[in-house]
């Protein structure tokens, strides 16, 4: 029996692919040979095709006009990569099986696809049987995009009800949806069919609103007849003694950046082996909406030199400490400790961080023991033992005294990540090595993916990863003899990831580490003086680790660095003391400013010498005098001008 293609959709279980279906009736596009806009739009009475799969290719959304949906407006055409964060609406239609649920709803391994359902009647677990009853959707309380959405949240032969997440619901002159939408959209879903015709090498699109009649003749059909399709998942699922093999490539990747661009239809490679390699994910440090993300594979050639870490509480000093060498910080941001047996922090203050560990204070009129931080603070000529509450909320930037240059394999062996770093040598096997212009680069955490060894054949002068679950490509294989079963020379390569797929590759690995444990909340108590809450952040004038340089050896600070450090902080106080008159809503003052930029010179100018860069310039030393020394007497001229005016 002929049916439209759109109810062959969503009459169909994936789990029944391929299917060969016969066209009933045709459709022709005047104008296209064969496809438009990437889409098959031309099919002729009596051919038949192979669908391999189907997916989401659009949504079509309409504006709720109330929480029921029953009212909409003007429906809008929404690409998948459409901005914005979005929480799922519960569907209040229920299911009536467990059968309906398999059939209709997405379930996979993630976490995305652990779908949630209650029911009104009690199930019975003991002898494995429930009975035929309804089940409701329970509620999410994640956010997703709507590719995520579409992947993954959308029932077949359903629609779904979105809300868009507050924090991104801004809206401009370019929205298709009107200034007064409060954000809750109805998704309807347009399906594209991946399938294989007779006498065609390549994929095909088909949209699933496309105008044909189809009849299922799979049953009596040769299926073989076809050429059999294999993304890179179905290779990599292939045993090991079935590679090396040649491929043929019936659908290429989109991305643009070597060596996919060369990865064309049409074109023959071979596939020498699969396996799991290491990665390290990096991000540019960078405020702006650009940063880039990359993978760095453990083969990368270039050398790093370290960059200050930024921690904002105790506790990520605890995590960051290592026995290797000891942890020297610079507080930027003032702390009041509620307890006197714990140590209060003024900005600009140095420590040596030395071990957690538990402290007795009087809480509330009783004794309490709490996790503590114990540190060294660094004075002038000695060292004050003080203790730190993890819970501690402030500001720390690293002072770095290490100079050596380190490869990633190093870097991974010796520290803790978050790592931050910047490109000291770049890798000459690399044409254009993308991670040598990066202003700095913070190494998160170190992945395992899934690859596969490639090279041409035409030209098999050199091999290349290629990663299994970001690389949409199909291929069929050929009966073909490999002629080298010896890859040639691997070429290191820096892959560059987008948002959508840092973000991924975050959640997913995510998943299979242990959290460290939450940091211990701060006692609920009376509120401290204005001054103990004051949110003075001065990390920019603190960020240049030169300014403060110290024996870690001897342990003793130099005076130089002890200059600095006062002169700064003076710089500081008096900046405070001015912004508190202001309410803290100016602008920066000339001083903060002057600071701010000559520190930035020269932290900067440090990346075009090889020497120490542990010293701050003494000219920059007299400069940031001068400019304070000025301001000093303006502020006293202005100080005796009010005097005599009272």
């Amino acid at each position: 029996m002929a049916i439209s293609l759109e109810k062959f959709i969503h009459s169909l279980d994936l789990r029944a692919l391929p299917r060969v279906l016969q066209i009933q009736s045709g459709i022709y596009c005047q104008g296209s040979i064969y496809e438009m806009f990437g889409n098959e739009c031309s099919l002729s009475t009596g051919e038949v095709i192979k669908v391999i799969g189907f997916k989401i290719n659009k949504l079509i959304a309409s504006t709720c006009e109330n929480n029921e949906g029953s009212q909409f407006s003007a429906k809008v055409e929404l690409p998948l990569n459409f901005p914005g964060l979005y929480k799922v609406v519960a569907d209040k239609t229920p299911y009536v099986s467990i059968e309906e649920i398999a059939r209709k709803v997405s379930i996979g391994p993630t976490r995305f696809g652990h779908p949630c359902f209650y029911s009104a009647e009690d199930i019975k677990l003991a002898n494995f049987t429930i009975k035929h009853g309804e089940f409701y959707e329970c509620e999410d309380d994640q956010i997703y995009t709507l590719k995520e959405i579409a992947e993954w949240k959308i029932p077949k032969c359903r629609n779904r009800i979105v809300k868009l997440s507050n924090t991104l619901h801004m809206w401009d002159s370019s929205s298709p949806f009107p200034k007064n939408f409060d954000g809750r959209l109805i998704l309807m879903p347009v399906y594209e069919v991946q399938a294989v015709m007779k006498f065609r090498k390549d994929i095909v699109h088909i949209l699933s609103d496309l105008d044909v009649e189809v009849k299922d003749i799979t049953d009596c059909y040769d299926i073989g007849s076809f050429l059999q399709p294999l993304s890179l998942e179905d290779i990599f699922e292939r045993t090991s003694k079935e590679f090396p093999m040649v491929a043929e490539i019936m659908e290429g990747p989109s991305a643009s950046q070597k060596p996919y661009n060369l990865l064309s239809t049409g074109k023959e490679i071979v596939i020498y082996k699969k396996y799991q390699a290491a990665r390290v994910l990096a991000s540019e440090m960078r405020s702006d909406s650009s940063k880039r993300h990359f993978l760095i594979p453990m083969s990368y050639k270039g050398k790093f030199k370290r960059r200050p870490r930024e921690f904002p509480t105790a506790y990520d000093l605890e995590i960051a400490r290592s026995e290797k060498e000891q942890l020297h910080v610079v507080a930027t941001k003032p702390f009041v400790s509620l307890h006197k047996e714990l140590f209060s922090v003024s900005v600009g203050d140095q420590f040596l961080v030395q071990q957690c560990q538990t402290s007795e204070v009087l809480y509330e009129g009783r004794k309490k023991h709490i996790d503590v931080l114990a540190c060294e603070q660094i004075l002038s000529d000695s060292y004050k033992k003080v203790l730190l509450p993890m819970y501690m909320e402030g500001g720390f930037v690293e002072v770095i005294h290490d100079k050596k240059q380190y490869h990633l394999s190093e870097i991974c062996k010796e520290f803790h990540l978050p790592f931050n770093v910047k490109v000291s040598v770049r890798d000459l096997s690399i044409e254009k090595d993308v991670l040598a212009n990066a202003p700095g680069l913070q190494f998160e955490e170190e992945i395992t993916d899934s690859y596969l060894l490639i090279s041409s054949v035409s030209s098999p002068m050199e091999s290349w990863e290629i990663p299994v679950y970001r690389l949409n490509m199909l291929v069929h294989l050929l009966s073909k003899d490999v002629q080298t079963v010896v890859p040639p020379v691997t070429r290191t390569m820096v892959e560059e990831v987008s948002k959508e797929e840092y973000y991924m590759l975050r959640r997913y690995e995510n998943l299979t580490l242990h959290p460290p444990p939450r940091p211990p909340k701060k006692p609920t108590t009376a509120a401290p003086p204005t001054s103990a809450v004051l949110k003075q952040d001065v990390s920019d004038v603190l960020q240049a680790p030169k300014n403060f340089c110290i024996d870690t050896t001897k342990k003793l600070c130099s005076d130089q660095a002890a200059d600095v450090l006062e002169l700064q902080v003076s710089c500081q106080n008096d900046l405070v003391h001015r912004e508190n008159q202001k309410d803290m809503t100016g602008k920066a003052t000339l001083v903060e400013t002057t600071v701010i930029k000559d520190l930035a010179r020269n932290y900067e100018a440090e990346d075009e010498e090889e020497h120490d860069y542990s010293y701050i310039d003494e000219k920059i030393i007299e400069n940031i005098r001068e400019v304070f020394h000025d301001t000093s007497i303006r502020n006293k001229h202005a100080l005796s001008r009010g005097r005599r005016d009272i």
